[in-house]
């Protein structure tokens, strides 16, 4: 135990820490209602059912966003109470890596906290940009003037206004974080209520039962446009799933801040299961009605199943910029939630020395606050959205169809990242059997199968996601160009080979996973015992 600290002055939560090997540095003072909210934040139904709503239309149809929805949700929910069962077991803000360290070794680890990272970022990006898409389109709605000239420049300025506020807020404080999620699950509920209500009683007509859920559309320009055959069913098809998956992603928010929770075994758990759970019911309800109100199928395909067509058809210029001003605000919140996960993901990794820079990355404020954590990220996320100010058109140029392939490339690299990440400490506790030592939440002997159906999922939608998303996008095929490029495969399948090459050439000798603190000196931290072995010196 640290110096001049007894284990009986330690509380349950704090007892936990210490058996796992940390003392307590960040300051635990999240509810379980809090810690469920920045799931449900980050999962934003506010966010995912607007920004990707194309990827399903433009790969399916209303048939496939009705249908696909609830079927992926479900498989989604397995692999949330699979990571349930793990955080009450192992309540760190590790999470996910610490898991697999503990299950697998350092070299799992290594690996999971990569790939986990690297999603987080990747989920920061996308849905920073999000945000400040549909700032930039409820401006457009309430100003003709700033609707007349349409720019990717202006857009990707207030994504890097988005990302500084987003920091400001993330660097103020831990309390305040914990406030701003609480507020966010009401937004998010009381918003979603509103879009809803708008999309149900303003539209003059809607759109039929028949069209919502028989209805297929193929406007990725792959298979002659086709919305039947194996080529439209098992490569076109497919990607709709994306938008589920993208989605209902992040929730591992509630591992990752599982150390500034109170009562943590029980209360990270449910924050998992729970925030899936009513994020896949409200967000159906609201892809419904997204698809019931649309007026033109036709129109929304030609604007690339752009959510904001549906609005301009169905609404009043006012009321379509009401819905985009609670989406915009929504994704705000998400962006909050987003950044506090992936600082603490990073303040976790680089505890243990696995990123360049530790003692940086795991030095806390006098608020804990990783703060330099918080600004790499935003650094990061500007840096990997760059492709995003290179203009995308799939259409002509008498009907342009601009496409944020940038986007949807970064939306992929987040699934992908954090799912895959998911997917090994899944496979290695099914691997473990009975041997395993649950927490106060457990799934009993169900875990046999649903660790299985989980790691089968994400194996399969992270195919998916390295698809391309359009016949230019295809490298083989007379229209490629590199704009239409899917670069997911490439900074996926890259960052695997450079991380392969550092861990066969440096890593494997000094990293042994995850390092303790419970046993360092009063005072001093884990970015101290880093600066100081950095400097050659011991823990005294």
């Amino acid at each position: 135990m640290p110096e001049g600290i007894a284990i009986e002055e330690l509380n349950e939560d704090e007892r936990r820490l210490a058996e796992l090997g940390y003392k307590q540095e960040l300051h635990r003072s999240w509810s379980g209602f809090s810690n469920f909210a920045i799931s449900f934040s980050i999962i934003s139904i506010l966010a995912g059912c607007f920004t990707t709503f194309g990827v399903g239309w433009n790969n399916g149809g209303p048939a496939a966003i009705a249908w696909g929805w609830p079927l992926v949700s479900v498989f989604i929910l397995i692999i949330g109470l699979c990571m349930s069962e793990l955080v009450s077991a192992y309540p760190t803000s590790g999470g996910i890596y610490w898991w697999a360290s503990k299950l697998g070794g350092a070299k799992a680890g290594y690996y999971t906290g990569w790939l986990n990272l690297i999603g987080l970022l990747a989920i920061d990006a996308s849905v920073a940009y999000g945000c400040a898409t549909f700032t930039d389109l409820t401006l457009s709605t309430f100003s003709d003037s700033w609707a007349k000239h349409y720019s990717l420049t202006r857009v990707f300025i207030i994504f890097m206004i988005v990302l500084f506020l987003v920091a400001l807020v993330n660097i103020f404080s831990s309390h305040l974080l914990a406030v701003i999620n609480n507020v966010s699950v009401w937004w998010h509920v009381a918003g979603a209520a509103l879009v809803v209500g708008i999309l149900l009683f303003v539209p003059k007509h809607h759109a039929s039962v028949s069209s919502v859920f028989t209805h297929t559309v193929n406007n990725t320009g792959m298979f002659g446009g086709k919305t039947s055959g194996f080529g439209f069913l098992l490569f076109v098809l497919p990607i709709a799933a994306i938008l589920t998956q993208y989605t209902i992603t992040g929730y591992d928010a509630s591992a990752h801040l599982s150390e500034e929770t109170k009562s943590a075994a029980n209360s990270a758990a449910r924050g998992i299961w729970q925030s899936i759970f009513y994020s896949a019911i409200g967000g159906w309800i609201l892809l419904l009605a997204f698809l019931f109100a649309v007026q033109d199928e036709k129109g929304v395909t030609a604007g690339g199943g752009a959510v904001s067509v549906i609005f301009s058809q169905a609404l009043t210029s006012k009321w379509a910029g009401t819905v985009l001003l609670i989406s915009a605000a929504g994704q705000f919140f998400c962006t909050v939630a987003c950044m506090t996960s992936t600082t603490r993901m990073l303040f976790a990794f680089s505890r243990d020395g696995a990123v360049p820079g530790s003692q940086y990355w795991s030095k806390l404020s006098s608020k804990r606050v990783p703060v330099y954590g918080v600004i790499v990220s935003a650094v990061i996320a500007v840096l990997i959205t760059l492709p995003a100010l290179v203009k995308v058109n799939i259409g002509t140029a008498d009907a342009p169809i601009i496409v944020p392939v940038a986007f949807f490339a970064v939306v992929s690299i987040g699934v992908i990242g954090l799912y895959v990440a998911f997917a090994i400490p899944i496979f290695l506790r099914w691997k473990a059997g009975d041997s395993f030592q649950t927490g106060a939440w457990s799934l009993g002997s169900k875990y046999k199968w649903m660790c299985l159906v989980a790691v089968v999922e994400i194996a399969i939608t992270s195919i998916v996601a390295l698809f391309p998303t359009s016949t230019g996008g295809v490298f083989w095929g007379k229209h490629f160009e590199w704009k239409f490029v899917n670069y997911t495969p490439i900074v996926v399948f890259g960052a695997l080979i450079l991380l392969w090459i550092w861990w066969h050439l440096s890593v494997k000798n000094w990293f042994k996973g995850p390092k303790t603190t419970v046993d360092l000196p009063a005072g001093m931290t884990a970015a101290d015992e880093i600066a100081a072995e950095r400097h050659g010196g011991g823990v005294h």
